[in-house]
């Protein structure tokens, strides 16, 4: 009686150490989807335009130079806005900068991000900021997503710049994982 129940469980146990086909990485198993890099080309990276005001889609960090309000539009810019009746704020316009998030204002001058690129505006009017100077490469840019833990299409330099990354459902496990 001992005999078959001691089979039956090693069996069990067997089987219960059987490896899956796919690899996960970190105990993290592939869940179907991943993040796929979103690419730009040089001369598109380098059109920087002040434009009209855009919605608030996907805000990021928050600058006040007051009366004005410089709020990040993640990957996609900078929304000026005029501050001065709190109750009743004006979106003044926006600046276009791909692979924009991160900004700093000191006196006169918007300090942004476009990818590796430093980007300088002469903002001694805010209305009508002015690009007085990009530092090409003064940003290390890595590509990969950034976050940890996930799976991600490993990016590929043909393809161009990858100026983001955006969550989808795959068909197959990618080879990156991060």
């Amino acid at each position: 009686m001992k005999k078959p129940l001691l089979f039956a469980l090693l069996i069990f146990i067997s089987l219960s150490c059987i490896t899956e086909s796919e690899p996960n990485f970190n105990g993290i198993k592939f869940d179907g989807t991943g993040y796929k890099p979103i690419y730009s080309t040089v001369e598109d990276l380098a059109k920087i335009q002040v434009s009209a005001p855009q919605p608030l889609v996907q805000p990021g960090k928050i600058y006040v130079f007051d009366p004005y309000i410089f709020i990040n539009e993640s990957g996609k810019g900078i929304h000026i806005i005029d501050n001065s009746d709190p109750k009743n704020p004006q979106n003044l316009s926006f600046i276009a900068i791909t692979g924009n998030y991160d900004m700093a204002v000191k006196g006169n001058w918007l300090y942004a991000d476009n990818l590796s690129n430093l980007l300088v505006f002469d903002i001694s009017d805010p209305k009508t900021p002015k690009l007085a100077k990009t530092i090409a490469d003064a940003i290390p840019v890595n590509n990969y997503p950034p976050f940890n833990n996930i799976y991600f299409e490993c990016a590929e330099s043909k393809k161009g710049i990858v100026v983001g990354w955006e969550k989808v459902p795959m068909s197959e496990q990618p080879k990156c994982f991060r």
